[in-house]
């Protein structure tokens, strides 16, 4: 049995197979996911886990190398955006309308599905090295 990290095991499975340049998007539990996109859905109830809960885990398990906001998080959700920034120091995100946000997450190889229930908490995470 693993002792630490993600146990998740689809999830876990996922992240070690991403590739650098690979993207990836966490969402909240009412993020629209298109066709094609697998899903890794770890909402339970509202606000469990959390958008922070689960960002946290995934970043301790995955190199990132630059994520994309929904241009509405700055005014509808600042908190969280403060979080997001804080916890990739050093990457400056990029901003989209969150309609185009929506619409690029079609690109991403998973989407996870937090159980968040606060405004715009959606970011694609695009895969870095370690080396």
């Amino acid at each position: 049995m693993k002792k630490h990290g993600i146990l998740h095991a689809q999830l876990a499975g996922l992240i070690a197979g991403l590739g650098h340049k690979d993207t990836y998007l966490i969402g909240d539990a009412g993020m629209p996911i298109p066709p094609g996109v697998e899903i890794v859905d770890l909402a339970l109830t509202a606000g469990v886990p959390t958008f922070e809960q689960v960002l946290a885990a995934v970043l301790d398990e995955a190199a990132v190398e630059g994520y994309t906001l929904a241009e509405e998080i700055k005014e509808a959700n600042p908190r969280l955006h403060t979080y997001i920034k804080d916890k990739l120091p050093g990457i400056a995100p990029a901003y989209i309308p969150h309609e185009d946000l929506k619409k690029m997450s079609a690109q991403c190889k998973f989407a996870i599905r937090t159980g968040e229930f606060s405004p715009y908490p959606n970011v694609i995470l695009r895969a870095g090295v370690v080396f």
